[in-house]
């Protein structure tokens, strides 16, 4: 009897070993992670896509952003035209007949797109959207186009022009760079001041303040879904907290002409941004920050930095605001994921997967989507690189790359048995879908 009690025990912690064994994760995929993979992309396949931040436009569109590439802009490798996989996507899109992008051929494809801006309507680039599986798409734009369907692009509006009312010229001198930029704010402060039937400054702070949030307000009544700054590429993302009379005393010194001492034009600038938060918090729309490397020679990593944002999305005042850190605050990935944790704070993965290839990609999203899930979201920056390589190639290669980055990367969860294939696919809708629709508002 002993004897089969023994046994019986020892079974018993067998049964107990294997259990824990298989509820334990590992450090390593098994062998079954290749069939992991084709069962969970063929699911991702098919969820349909939300994207929370592109440029949507032909290539001779300057609304598509509110500034612009300095010349001779380095481009990353993956980047540049002879890339194969651009070649990929124009057979993707349009049966592009050439294996390459030499300029006879290339011009094939210049001249199917000049051919469908021709045509106008909508349809065009709702039905690059249809190819792709991707449902809803919200469009970074200076002003949206007739042709782009508002019931597929969502428009968000920039912000930053805001920072430049005043005499700029030591501004533009800074930096051959700021020197394409800032004219570029100057002439959508001018459009934002017509569109607002403004002729000129108003004569004090109150009347400037006014302008800023009535014109926040006529732009979500004009579609905006979201509010967006660039200010990375202009300035340190650290805002300090002016007090009110301070940005009243340089507005009323320089309103009227003369150049403003670089600290008292920043201390200004710091001053109407956390105008434009509260304004934003009261419309209730999203704040996004571009959070990554930037172009040009003198964009500043130290001063693009996401950290720099800590003050501002922990601040208490704005536990109303959504803020969405775009790009993934690459480089600093993992600092911007962190900031997650926050409860309005979100982040899109868009630049990354244009950038990075999806072997790279793969290993960004199993460390996003192993930290705050629900807080991750899809984000192609999808722009037009000239007049062959447009918007359209730049959606294929970011959606192509995120669905396959993200099968591989949550093919290894699953094969380290750290989660399950059911929750697999719950990730995956999480980032593709379900967090944009529910931030912004979806159909599916």
């Amino acid at each position: 009897m002993k004897r089969l009690f023994r046994l019986l025990s020892a079974c018993a912690l067998l049964l107990a070993a294997a259990a824990a064994t298989s509820a334990q994760s590992t450090p390593y995929p098994g062998e079954d992670l290749s069939k992991v993979y084709d069962r969970l992309l063929s699911k991702i396949d098919a969820i349909a896509i939300y994207d929370n931040h592109a440029h949507p436009g032909f290539a001779d569109d300057n609304d598509v952003d509110a500034m612009a590439s300095p010349p001779d802009e380095s481009s990353v490798l993956r980047l540049r035209d002879d890339n194969p996989e651009f070649v990929t996507a124009a057979k993707f899109l349009f049966g592009y007949p050439y294996e390459d992008f030499k300029p006879e051929h290339a011009k094939w494809l210049a001249d199917r797109k000049k051919a469908a801006q021709a045509a106008g309507g909508q349809a065009y680039f709702d039905s690059i959207l249809d190819k792709l599986n991707v449902e809803t798409c919200l469009a970074n734009r200076a002003f949206m186009a007739p042709y782009l369907n508002p019931k597929r692009f969502h428009w968000v509006f920039f912000a930053d022009s805001f920072f430049y009312p005043f005499d700029n010229h030591e501004q533009a001198a800074s930096t051959p760079d700021m020197g394409v930029y800032i004219p570029l704010q100057e002439k959508m402060l001018v459009r934002y001041k017509k569109q607002m039937n403004v002729d000129s400054l108003p004569a004090d702070l109150a009347g400037y303040e006014n302008f800023v949030r009535n014109t926040m307000a006529d732009n979500q009544k004009r579609g905006g879904v979201a509010i967006k700054f660039e200010a990375a590429y202009f300035r340190t993302l650290y805002f300090t907290d002016p007090p009110r009379e301070k940005a009243d005393a340089i507005y009323a010194k320089y309103h009227s002409g003369g150049v403003p001492a670089a600290e008292d034009y920043r201390l200004f600038q710091d001053y109407i941004f956390r105008v434009i938060v509260d304004q934003a918090g009261r419309l209730k729309l999203p704040v996004h920050f571009h959070s990554a490397v930037g172009i040009g020679d003198y964009f500043s990593l130290r001063q693009g930095n996401v950290l720099n944002l800590e003050n501002v999305l922990r601040d208490a005042r704005y536990k109303n605001v959504v803020f969405v850190l775009l790009h993934g605050g690459w480089p600093y990935e993992r600092e911007a994921a962190l900031l997650t944790a926050v409860k309005n704070v979100y982040l899109d993965t868009s630049l990354q997967s244009e950038m990075l290839y999806p072997s790279q990609f793969k290993s960004v999203l199993k460390q996003f989507l192993t930290l705050y899930p629900d807080k991750m979201m899809f984000g192609s920056d999808a722009f037009p690189f000239n007049d062959a390589l447009g918007a359209e190639e730049s959606f294929w290669l970011a959606a192509r790359t995120s669905r396959t980055a993200l099968a591989g990367a949550l093919a290894e969860l699953v094969s380290e048995r750290a989660i399950s294939e059911d929750k697999a696919i719950e990730l995956a809708h999480l980032y593709l879908h379900d967090n944009a629709a529910k931030l912004y508002g979806g159909t599916k």
